[in-house]
C-alpha cells in the first residue's frame, strides 16, 4: 500500500499534522500504534489526569480526553488511523519503505512525518503506580498548578538544570520544595546552582535517595509522603511530602531511526532550527521526539502544523517529476553543500 504521507505517532503533533494533512486532501496514514513505547496511543497525555494550561478549555480537561477529542477530529477529515506499531523503516530512497509489526511486506509513503514522541524515566519505586498523577508527576509545568499541590510540601528528584528549573517553578506553588540528589554535589549550570541554593523556598538534600512513596490507602488515595536512605550512611527516613516530581529526563523514541536520521547525544532527532526539516529530504520530525526543552502539549501540536505545511510544499514539488511503476516519483531538491536540511523551493515559512 502506497500513501502520500505517512504519520507515526499519536500524540497532539501526530493528530495536528493529520489534520492539516487531511484538509490539504492528501489522505495521510497515522499509524499511532498498540502501546507503542509501553504508552497507550494518544501519547503522554493519556497518562495525565488534569490538562489546565491547553487553551480553550478554561475548566481544564483530562489528558485522555482531549486526545479523544484530536484523534477524533483527525478521523472527521479522513485520516486512516491503522493501530499497528511500526517497528522498521528504511528511509535510504523514496518512496520510503516502513513495516509494521508481524509483517514481511512493507507499506510505502512519498513522505513520513516522525511524531512517535518521548517517554518520562520513572523510578519504579514501591508505590509509584498507586499515587501516578495522584501526587506523582514527570511534568511540573503540566501539573504543577493544580490544588493537590498548593501550599503543600513537594520534592523534586534530580540534579541537573530540569530539576533546578522546575524546583523553582513548584516554589510559586507549594509551601517547600525539596530536592533530592543522589550525589553530593549538583549537576546544574554554576548560574542554575547559584539560584536554586538562594531560592528561600528550595532546599537540597544531596546523597539521598526516595525509597518508597506512601499515601492513602483509599481508592485513588493522595501521596502523603516519601521514604528517603542516605548513600553514604545507609541511614533510612521519612518526610512529609504531598508531591513528587521526577526531573530524571526523557527517552525520545527514536530507535529504529538511529543510524539513519541524525539525532543528538541523547537520540532526540536533530531539525534544522525552526522547521521541521530532517537530515533525510522528505522525512520530517514534529513533537516531544525532537524537542528536548519544552515537552508541551501546545509545543507539540505547533510542531506537527509545522511538519504538515512542509510536507504539503515537498510533495506538491514532487508532483512534476515522471511517474514510474504507479507511484508519483519524486524531485529532488537541491541538495546544499554545507550539510543542512534542503530548504524545498518556494517554502513560504523560510
Amino acid at each position: 500500500m502506497h500513501s502520500k504521507v505517512i504519520i507515526i505517532g499519536s500524540g497532539p503533533a501526530a493528530h495536528t499534522a493529520a489534520v492539516y494533512l487531511s484538509r490539504a486532501e492528501l489522505n495521510p496514514v497515522l499509524y499511532e500504534g498498540m502501546l507503542a513505547n509501553g504508552i497507550a496511543a494518544g501519547g503522554q497525555l493519556t497518562t495525565t489526569t488534569d490538562v489546565e494550561n491547553y487553551p480553550g478549555f478554561p475548566g481544564g480537561i483530562g489528558g485522555s480526553e482531549l486526545m479523544d477529542a484530536m484523534r477524533a477530529q483527525s478521523e472527521r477529515f479522513g485520516t486512516k488511523i491503522i493501530s499497528e506499531t511500526i517497528e522498521k523503516v528504511d528511509l535510504s530512497s523514496r518512496p520510503f519503505k516502513l513495516w509494521p509489526e508481524d509483517t514481511d511486506e512493507p507499506v510505502t509513503a512519498s513522505a513520513v512525518i516522525v511524531a512517535t514522541g518521548a517517554s518520562a524515566r520513572r523510578l519504579n519505586l514501591p508505590g509509584e503506580e498507586k499515587y501516578w498523577q495522584n501526587g506523582i508527576s514527570a511534568c511540573a509545568v503540566c501539573d504543577g498548578a493544580v490544588p493537590i499541590f498548593r501550599k503543600k510540601p513537594l520534592v523534586v528528584i534530580g540534579g541537573g538544570d530540569s530539576a533546578a528549573e522546575e524546583a523553582m517553578f513548584l516554589a510559586k506553588y507549594g509551601s517547600h520544595v525539596t530536592v533530592l540528589v543522589r550525589k553530593d554535589r549538583l549537576r546544574a549550570s554554576k548560574t542554575m546552582a547559584k539560584r536554586l541554593l538562594a531560592h528561600p523556598k528550595v532546599s537540597v538534600r544531596y546523597n539521598t535517595v526516595a525509597t518508597e512513596v506512601t499515601g492513602e490507602k483509599k481508592d485513588r488515595g493522595l501521596m502523603t509522603g516519601l521514604r528517603l536512605r542516605n548513600v553514604s550512611t545507609g541511614e533510612e527516613s521519612e518526610m512529609e511530602a504531598n508531591g513528587l516530581f521526577y526531573a530524571v529526563g526523557h527517552d525520545p523514541a527514536t530507535a529504529m531511526f538511529r543510524g539513519v536520521l541524525d539525532m543528538d547525544g541523547d537520540n532526540y532527532i536533530l531539525t534544522k532550527p525552526g522547521t521541521s526539516y530532517t537530515n533525510v529530504e522528505g522525512v520530517f520530525a514534529a513533537g516531544d521526539v525532537q524537542d528536548r526543552r519544552y515537552r508541551q502539549a501546545i509545543t507539540s501540536a505547533g510542531s506537527g502544523c509545522v511538519a504538515a505545511l512542509e510536507a504539503e510544499k515537498f510533495l506538491a514539488e514532487a508532483e512534476d517529476e515522471d511517474v514510474e511503476g504507479g507511484l508519483e516519483g519524486e524531485k529532488q531538491a537541491e541538495k546544499p553543500t554545507n550539510g543542512e536540511a534542503p530548504e524545498y523551493r518556494g517554502n513560504p515559512l523560510l
